[in-house]
């Protein structure tokens, strides 16, 4: 730990020209390390020194491996795709993610990096840390769990659901701090006002997994629980969070961020929107130049908080149509898959839309000759597929758009 408490360690506050210059002396080693020991990399590398790469510019004359590219990854080369540097019985978890996507972990200290997150939104040695994210198969509860453990907290794995249990668990452990989606915070401190129960206690938060627009951060903040953000997926882990200054997310001290153009690889020039591409320097899983589909910018300066790392702007939305909905992605084959259980679907379209902070799922179809029996029909299909709760609509076709947008985002996030 940094000795200023206001800091995870002395990292955050780095020069960024020694930042820089350690970073790119790491990325050469990783490189090293991945192509000799990674299928993958091995292969994708074959032609490429690690010594000769030892800067931006030659890093981003790498190939991009995209999120979008690892099912079939995956599938060629089980289960993990070849990017893994140990054999599984190495590995201390293989989480299964929706999409029927896989994802490693080892046993290594915060391993997902998220201690940092975490310190910087308020959480110390000690603290009683309620965790809401998913422990069903999915890495999402395990991401910040483990820079919990790494910090010295004790988890209440509490999980998604079972709002009722879970208040009360919170009444009687008064946990000082919350993980999980700014929604179900919302819906649970509403809900211990309903029931009675006192979760004064709770004053502090880390949430993720969907936007979180001024008002929502607002209203929880009246409601008594400040809360942070952090960027990560379950691929990298921890990309990016939020300080107490709340002026753009802060790049975690154990990644590369490149923002490019989407589809293209190339990098954009300081401040204009693009694709997130993320170097993760971990020895198990050497993820290099991963195009995770999300959309952001690079901020100007340095955080008023006094970290010295780069700033972006946060999620700026999709490079591709997919989304997250509930803290689940969406993606448009999934929405095709629907739609193919059912051949009298001509168009389809699934709309997400938002109202005072709760967001809601319909697929709007169209099919000479349906009825309302075959929207009920599609909504279990919806469910079927998407594991998540949707309704279906049967609308006219020539009300759908012919824009070629599978998923229309209609949220608002101010």
């Amino acid at each position: 730990m940094s000795s200023a408490d206001e800091f995870y360690d002395d990292l955050e506050i780095r020069d960024p020209a020694q930042r820089e210059k350690q970073l790119m002396e790491q990325l050469s080693s990783h490189l090293a390390h991945a192509k000799a020991n990674s299928v993958y990399y091995g292969e994708v590398f074959a032609d490429m020194d690690p010594a000769e790469i030892n800067n931006r510019e030659a890093l981003a004359k790498l190939p991009v491996t995209r999120k979008s590219d690892l099912a079939a990854l995956q599938k060629k080369t089980p289960p993990l795709g070849g990017i893994n540097t140990v054999p599984l019985s190495e590995l201390s978890h293989i989480f299964a993610s929706p999409g029927g996507l896989y994802e490693p972990d080892a046993d290594r200290k915060d391993y997902w990096r998220y201690a940092r997150a975490l310190w910087a939104a308020g959480v110390r040695p000690g603290h009683i840390v309620h965790n809401t994210f998913s422990y069903h198969l999915t890495p999402a509860a395990m991401l910040v769990e483990n820079g919990c453990r790494a910090i010295g907290c004790p988890v209440v794995p509490g999980g998604v659901g079972n709002t009722e249990i879970q208040i009360q668990l919170m009444a009687d452990l008064k946990p000082d701090f919350f993980i999980g989606t700014p929604s179900f915070l919302r819906i649970m401190l509403n809900k211990s006002k309903e029931l009675g129960h006192d979760l004064s206690n709770l004053k502090h938060g880390l949430v993720g997994a969907e936007a979180l627009p001024p008002s929502l951060r607002q209203e929880l903040a009246d409601l008594g629980v400040s809360v942070l953000q952090g960027y990560g997926t379950a691929d990298l882990g921890n990309v990016a969070y939020e300080s107490k200054a709340i002026d753009g997310m802060i790049i975690d001290e154990g990644v590369i961020v490149e923002i490019v153009e989407p589809g293209s690889g190339t990098p954009v020039a300081e401040g204009e929107v693009g694709e997130v591409v993320v170097t993760t320097l971990n020895p198990t899983y050497p993820l290099t130049r991963f195009a995770t589909g999300d959309l952001s910018a690079v901020l100007p300066g340095v955080s008023p908080c006094g970290r010295t790392n780069t700033r972006i702007r946060g999620w700026m939305g999709r490079a591709d149509q997919s989304t997250k909905f509930k803290g689940m992605f969406v993606h448009p084959s999934a929405i095709m898959q629907i739609a193919g259980r059912h051949p009298e679907i001509t168009k389809a379209r699934m709309v997400i839309t938002s109202e005072d902070n709760n967001d809601a799922m319909t697929l709007k179809f169209a099919a000479p000759g349906g009825d309302a029996a075959m929207a009920a029909t599609v909504g279990e299909s919806i469910r079927a597929v998407l594991k998540l709760g949707g309704s279906a609509e049967l609308v006219e076709a020539d009300s759908l758009p012919d824009d070629g947008l599978v998923i229309e985002d209609a949220r608002s996030y101010e």
